[in-house]
């Protein structure tokens, strides 16, 4: 442990020395879209938000989005397993399935799993734009699942200049990722075409140190596509298309895991089309929108040695829906935001399981679920400093009835000292998945959704002349009505949960060199029993720093460094199920990247620098210390 706080001294020591630019920061000059649905100066924001804008992305060189996400206070995460595997994300120690996650306006939680969490390890960042994070409820303008927040991530939507970039890069356990993208526009014609591949042959998803050996590799083939025409001053027209395949294996999650012949593939295509159109010298902004994801997994088992049982898990599940979203400013101070929504879930599942307890088999045919919604917000923001949001929006779920969600919150900016208070409440739901309403074995038709509430209350204080800034947030959430089962293990509304802690963040700006430092502590709590437990893989604390430095022009250096604290984790594999603690750990990453010319750039990364030992799930494996290098060329034309 000695080395790691050598190490970091170090670079403390040898990087204060020096004046970087930008990475994941609070920066006023900002414009956040997620936390209104209406670009709004994140002064003016009441919400706790993250940024990672493009430059982060590229000076990290992260392969997925969920490396990125790693470093947002907040937010912990637990894999199981190496690249691609299965994880689960825990934003303000809320389950996986409280945060709902778009893709390009389009949302991209799984309609036919139980939970209808989305597997964030599959989306990589060859074509990604930016991402905003936005922490507490927010189901007023988003509906059902945004019970803890919203990561909505932006792709490339085309550049003035017509560019292609092509980026290759290899390293440890056979890793190999590739990527092409030609961005542009053309007369009215704004487009992004971008392939990419990444194939590793991993690492043993069950934990070596248990003498697990047989190794679980992955693959993923991604394409996207966008186009747009502005067709009048006052008229857009745009157009996006996503394709993932991915194919992974996976590992039993016991002790000795090893699984030779268990898969999972997935495919999902996503499609989304916009009409833009401005009325009234763009005091009244509309956008008509329509999607439909398409996803389909298949995860096989076949029997072996040391697994003698098998199974098979098919799903099929779409999810088509369309918006009318208007924002109007014809009073001053004032933006109103008003939304109609209509929502169609389809899904079908197939289970069937062999095992020393005999078959088993949980089939069901397609089955639906639409709901139609309304959304009314204003936001006031006043000269003075003073801005404040009020929402509120009601559901209406052929399955489960009506229901009705609200958010308030305000900020205020003082001008003379650079200070941000804020503070927000607001509450949110879910409502239960196909599954685990038509489900033949597990399901209940008489589920009601999950409800919550949750508030927060916290300030940031900026120096804009030292480039120095800090701030805290504290936020408490109550959950209700969470699913859980019954002696049959049917679906029930029975559990409850509360969690409460506190973000923080400090951080220093120079010419060229940037330091970030967050701090997150959460305390997520079972209140279903009188034990009270604590909710599972949820670090108490978590820091990180990251620190970036131009030593000259063509050189930039990054390091990153992530504690996460001690957390409970629960031994499934025995009967009954025990608790189990999983050690705190260390992890520090280091990136370089050169540019070579002007059009092109080499760059190389280690991750767990120190080869830390650790696991974020019980009985799953985790990288040791991996070296990854590659080469980034652009060509404009």
């Amino acid at each position: 442990m000695k080395y790691y706080y050598s190490f970091l001294f170090l670079l403390l020591f040898t990087f204060s020395t020096f004046a970087q630019e930008d990475t994941l920061k609070i920066s006023l000059s900002d414009v956040l879209v997620t936390a209104t649905k209406y670009p709004t100066e994140v002064q003016n924001i009441s919400s706790s938000y993250s940024i990672i804008d493009k430059s982060v992305i590229q000076r990290s060189n992260s392969s997925t989005v969920l490396q990125l996400l790693r470093e947002v206070p907040g937010i912990s995460i637990a894999q199981q397993g190496g690249l691609g595997k299965l994880n689960s994300l825990f934003m303000r120690g809320a389950n996986a399935n409280h945060t709902l996650v778009l893709i390009d306006g389009v949302e991209v939680n799984d309609p036919s799993s139980p939970s209808n969490a989305f597997d964030l390890s599959n989306l990589q960042t060859a074509n990604i734009e930016r991402i905003e994070i936005v922490r507490g409820p927010q189901s007023t303008l988003y509906g059902s699942d945004a019970l803890a927040g919203i990561i909505n991530i932006f792709t490339e939507q085309g550049s003035d200049v017509n560019k292609i970039s092509l980026q290759t890069e290899g390293g440890s356990n056979s890793y190999y990722r590739g990527s092409g993208q030609l961005t542009g526009s053309y007369n009215l014609f704004n487009y992004s075409v971008n392939f990419s591949r990444l194939a590793t042959e991993g690492i043993s998803a069950a934990n070596e140190k248990y003498g697990n050996t047989e190794k679980d590799g992955y693959s993923n083939n991604s394409f996207s596509s966008f186009l747009s025409a502005q067709l009048l001053d006052n008229l857009k027209l745009s157009l996006n298309y996503r394709f993932t395949d991915t194919s992974t294996d996976l590992d039993q999650g016991t002790q000795f895991g090893d699984d030779p012949n268990y898969t999972y593939d997935i495919e999902e295509n996503i499609f989304n089309a916009a009409i833009n159109y401005n009325l009234f010298d763009n005091k009244w902004k509309q956008k008509l929108s329509g999607s439909v994801l398409r996803r389909i997994s298949k995860s096989i088992d076949e029997p072996d040695d040391n697994n003698p049982g098998s199974s098979t898990n098919f799903t099929n599940a779409t999810r088509t829906k369309f918006e009318w979203l208007n924002n109007l400013t014809f009073i001053p101070y004032n933006v109103v935001t008003v939304g109609l929504e209509t929502e169609l879930e389809k899904a079908n599942t197939e289970y069937i399981s062999m095992s020393e307890w005999g078959p088993f088999e949980s089939v069901f045919p397609s089955q639906e679920m639409r709901t139609n919604s309304a959304f009314l917000q204003n936001q006031l923001i006043l000269d003075g400093g003073l801005s404040a949001i009020a929402g509120i929006r009601f559901d209406d779920n052929e399955k489960f009835g009506s229901h009705s969600t609200y958010k308030f919150g305000a900020a205020y900016f003082f001008d003379k000292t650079n200070t941000k208070l804020k503070a927000n409440y607001g509450t949110g739901f879910k409502a239960p998945s196909l599954f685990y309403l038509f489900d033949p074995a597990f399901g209940n038709p008489d589920l009601k959704p999950e409800e919550n509430s949750g508030w927060d209350l916290g300030f940031e204080q900026y120096f804009f002349g030292s480039g120095f800034s800090f701030g805290a947030t504290y936020f408490s959430m109550k959950f209700e009505n969470m699913f859980g089962f019954d002696q049959n293990f049917v679906t029930i509304n029975i559990n409850e949960a509360q969690t409460k802690g506190i973000e923080s963040f400090v951080t220093f700006q120079s010419n060229n060199f940037y330091a970030h430092l967050t701090y997150t502590y959460t305390d997520a709590v079972d209140l279903s029993n009188e034990s009270e437990s604590k909710l599972i893989r949820r670090p108490k604390d978590k820091l990180t720093l990251s620190l970036s430095y131009n030593p000259i022009e063509k050189l930039n250096l990054n390091t990153s460094i992530r504690y996460i604290g001690e957390r409970e984790d629960e031994d499934f594999s025995s009967f009954p199920s025990a608790r189990v603690k999983l050690e705190s750990y260390t992890i520090i990453d280091f990136t370089v990247n050169y540019k070579l010319l002007s059009n092109m750039k080499l760059f190389g990364r280690v991750e767990n620098l120190f080869d830390a030992d650790y696991e974020e799930v019980l009985f799953y494996g985790t990288l040791g210390r991996s070296f990854y290098a590659g080469l980034v060329f652009d060509l404009s034309f």
